[in-house]
């Protein structure tokens, strides 16, 4: 098993719909200019609210990805 070493970055996803989609959104966008991609780890969760109702969810993920040689 070689060591792996790996670079963090940090995302903010939107989404009306919830959480989940806010972080599929980030890591999808991500996901095409960035190789290597292997966790996730969620730091912070946020949303908008008008009127009494949620209108869109915030969700700040750190992303880890592995370095190549």
């Amino acid at each position: 098993m070689s060591d792996h070493i790996y670079k963090i970055m940090e995302l903010t996803g939107s989404s009306a719909t919830g959480m989940q989609d806010a972080i599929e959104n980030a890591i999808a966008r991500a996901a095409k200019t960035v190789q290597g991609m292997r966790w996730f780890e969620v730091i912070e969760t946020r949303g908008h609210i008008e009127e009494g109702e949620i209108k869109y969810w915030q969700v700040t993920i750190k992303v880890g990805f592995t370095l190549r040689d």
